[in-house]
């Protein structure tokens, strides 16, 4: 049984290895990455988009395409143009779909308006290329077309995901392989892990692709790059926690199986409560306003939770097979040297001599970086600086190109649906509007005695001053009597979107907080140790966001962030970072039951200082992959998430902490008996 048992536990991954691997491919198959589709059902720009739907005979996207010659259009230029629109036609399902070229008043450039059917959506990106080839097809020398409105820019954005999961796993497999071999020495033990990462992965797909295939959890582009890395830093981390018990007591047992069943024992309790701790916090998303924020928290808390099952039940079956074989080619032998642990012993020794400055100085510095948080720009940006690379964008260089040459919100102008009794009101009121370049039916319907206004805005459709435009017009029409209006369209969704994700912060913030607190509470049997804990947190994260002001703003002179950016940031460091309090608090309070508070905090820091930084470095270096997505919300995410993690593990766990605790004595175990 010995060597049967864990080999049909290996043999069981392996078969959800096989299911469930050729699902991370499929994924993009149930993706939804139409902004649109964030909003909750009440936002104005939702039920606006509802409403317009009696407007119509079936739904479309608009794809805007711009033809340019800078020194003017030539009449050679007008005939190819001519040629290319009706070429458009010959493309399934575009038949008789796309207008008139529109020439702009300078005479430069002309724009066309193609409606794509929405049942083309799923393959949109297919249909996007398509239509570009055609258009592109024989156009004479110098004039160019570009597709841009928001099928360009939608048909651009699933691009930018495609291919994400292959390229990820190989960039943070390949990175924590690295770490590992320089922790373990060994070129077996990484494998072992790396493995147990992938079949964790291999689970969570599987189960993530049945709920958003059935429209249980709403999946898009991003949260699937967050699940890949944080499968891949959560299950190395745990795995770390194991690996490192089971070798020490390989020291101790001749016999493989009492090693890992001593190391199992001791490992399997902060596995488990510090994964319940992320899975919590990380469900607290389900109190956000947006879908996409929601289905990021049940989409992650699987992935949490397959990686403490691979880790609990595949890695020691594999590593009851292999044995100190593991361990190639420094097996740990019975009796020999459990390893030198000075490092972190100096570290303990010099903080528990003057802890009250240690503490006090570490503070200092980390409230100076925070001091820079009022400089971090979380209002929002613009659709076409949602890429990181914009000049390789087509939609966003045919967006500039619209901008010099028409209006800038041509092809994607705000939608009023209003009653049609005060349609000339409401008309009147929407042309005051700054920002709103003109006024027209959208629809020559009535339905249910409303009707539907196209606002053409002067500016982008994506930018801060269009959003300003639509924040004045919906104050301008409600405040016409009886209009009962909705404005929706684009900008409009930009504007809710934005205004959503500002209430989160002031919501989920709270609730994780609350969840960590009575998580540590609960481990910790106290509550002063808690609260000191949740305050070092708290100025961790805002150290991390003012360091990354510094280096969005002055360093990589990034145009802003979407206001859930410091969402995840904080969500995925808080329920992170409760994993090295876990860690570290926990041994303490061990070692203080029996020693005392003082040698309590000495020995937690030296015997867990090597685990924490290990998981440090390979939580942040998996979560510095995501950088490798050219889009400016994931390098934000990989920026934060990276540095704040490192932060963390090596400043605040080695330091703030362990002085901290020191100075407050055992007042810190309040009000339980070690505190007495």
């Amino acid at each position: 049984m010995r060597v049967v048992l864990p080999a049909l536990v290996l043999v069981g991954w392996l078969v959800i290895g096989a299911f469930g691997g050729p699902y991370q491919g499929k994924l993009a198959d149930v993706q939804s990455n139409d902004s649109s589709s964030f909003l909750p059902a009440d936002a104005e720009a939702t039920r606006a988009a509802e409403a317009q739907l009696a407007f119509t005979d079936e739904q479309a996207i608009p794809a805007i395409v711009v033809f340019e010659r800078p020194g003017g259009l030539t009449s050679a230029d007008l005939a190819a143009i001519t040629t290319r629109v009706t070429a458009i036609g010959t493309l399934p399902g575009l038949s008789g779909r796309s207008s008139p070229a529109i020439p702009s008043a300078d005479g430069a450039a002309a724009q066309v308006v193609v409606a794509i059917p929405a049942q083309f959506r799923d393959r949109l990106t297919e249909v996007v290329t398509d239509l570009r080839s055609t258009l592109a097809e024989g156009l004479p020398a110098g004039l160019t077309v570009q597709v841009a409105g928001p099928a360009g820019l939608l048909g651009d954005l699933v691009t930018a995901f495609s291919g994400i999961d292959g390229l990820l796993l190989i960039v943070a497999g390949g990175v924590v392989a690295l770490i590992l071999l320089l922790v373990y020495r060994s070129p077996l033990l990484p494998v072992l892990v790396l493995l147990s990462a992938v079949l964790a992965l291999s689970l969570a797909v599987l189960v993530v692709y049945w709920l958003a295939a059935n429209d249980l959890i709403a999946l898009s582009g991003q949260t699937q790059g967050i699940l890949f890395i944080l499968v891949v830093g959560a299950a190395t981390d745990y795995a770390l926690l194991l690996v490192s018990r089971f070798r020490e007591e390989l020291l101790r047992h001749e016999s493989t199986w009492m090693a890992m069943r001593a190391a199992y024992r001791a490992a399997i309790e902060p596995i488990l409560a510090s994964a319940g701790t992320v899975v919590l916090g990380l469900l607290c998303l389900l109190l956000s306003g947006l879908n996409s924020n929601r289905g990021l928290g049940p989409v992650a808390a699987i992935g949490i939770v397959a990686s403490v099952l691979a880790v609990l039940t595949f890695l020691p079956a594999a590593l009851l097979l292999t044995g100190r074989g593991a361990f190639w080619p420094f097996r740990p032998r019975v009796g020999a040297a459990a390893g030198r642990p000075g490092l972190w012993a100096r570290i303990a020794e010099t903080v528990g001599r003057r802890p009250r400055a240690i503490w006090v100085g570490t503070a200092i510095v980390l409230l100076g970086a925070a001091a820079l948080v009022p400089q971090f720009r979380a209002s929002g940006v613009a659709q076409s600086d949602f890429f990181v690379n914009k000049s390789a964008v087509e939609s966003v260089q045919g967006q500039d190109t619209l901008g010099r040459h028409f209006p800038g919100g041509t092809g994607a102008p705000a939608v009023i649906i209003t009653a049609a009794s005060t349609e000339d009101a409401v008309i009147a009121a929407a042309r005051g509007v700054e920002g709103v370049s003109d006024v027209r039916r959208g629809s020559d319907r009535v339905v249910d005695g409303r009707v539907e206004l196209n606002a053409v805005l002067a500016d982008a459709p994506d930018s801060e001053a269009a959003v300003a435009a639509v924040r004045s017009l919906r104050e301008a029409v409600r405040a016409v009597p009886g209009a009962d209006p909705l404005v929706g369209g684009i900008t409009a969704t930009q504007l809710d979107t934005q205004d959503t994700a500002a209430r989160d912060l002031r919501v989920v913030i709270p609730a994780v907080l609350l969840v960590v607190f009575i998580v540590l509470a609960l481990l910790l049997r106290a509550l002063v140790a808690p609260l000191l804990l949740i305050a070092t947190v708290v100025l961790s994260f805002a150290a991390t966001l003012g360091i990354g002001s510094l280096v969005f703003n002055d360093l990589l002179d990034l145009p802003g962030a979407d206001p859930s950016v410091p969402l995840f940031a904080f969500v995925f460091l808080v329920a992170l970072g409760v994993d090295y309090n876990i860690f570290l608090m926990s041994r303490v309070r061990e070692e203080a039951v029996r020693h005392g508070t003082r040698a309590g905090v000495l020995t937690g820091l030296s015997v867990t200082g090597g685990v924490i930084t290990s998981a440090g470095v390979v939580l942040a270096a998996t979560f510095a992959a995501l950088a490798v997505i050219p889009i400016l919300f994931l390098l934000q995410i990989a920026i934060l998430v990276a540095f704040g993690v490192l932060l963390d593990a090596l400043v605040v766990r080695t330091l703030l902490v362990p002085a901290l605790s020191l100075d407050v004595g055992r007042r810190i175990w309040w009000p339980s008996k070690v505190a007495r």
